[in-house]
């Protein structure tokens, strides 16, 4: 990963990327004030939005952590602070 994803929401403006969440889908952050977390499927004709609780978000972050730890170390480094950045 090397380049940072955003979306734009169509009431909550910019999300950012926090982690893949597996099954085509990812989890998004509200840019600006980083307490509202979306599970975002796109899809062909548009994307769908479901939003989750603070933890379900930051589950799906560590799960991706420990992915990257195992499968991918080179990307690691990157989603750990992107991690940080985001829950601590």
């Amino acid at each position: 990963m090397t380049a940072e994803r955003y979306l734009n929401h169509p009431n909550f403006g910019m999300l950012y990327l926090v982690s893949p969440a597996g099954e085509g889908r990812d989890v998004y952050a509200t840019l600006y004030a980083q307490k509202m977390f979306f599970l975002v499927t796109l899809q062909p004709r548009g994307s769908d939005f479901e939003v989750i609780p603070y933890q379900d978000a930051r589950h799906y972050a560590e799960m991706n952590l420990s992915r990257c730890k195992r499968d991918k170390p080179s990307e690691f480094d990157t989603w750990q602070e992107l991690f940080h950045q985001t829950f601590i």
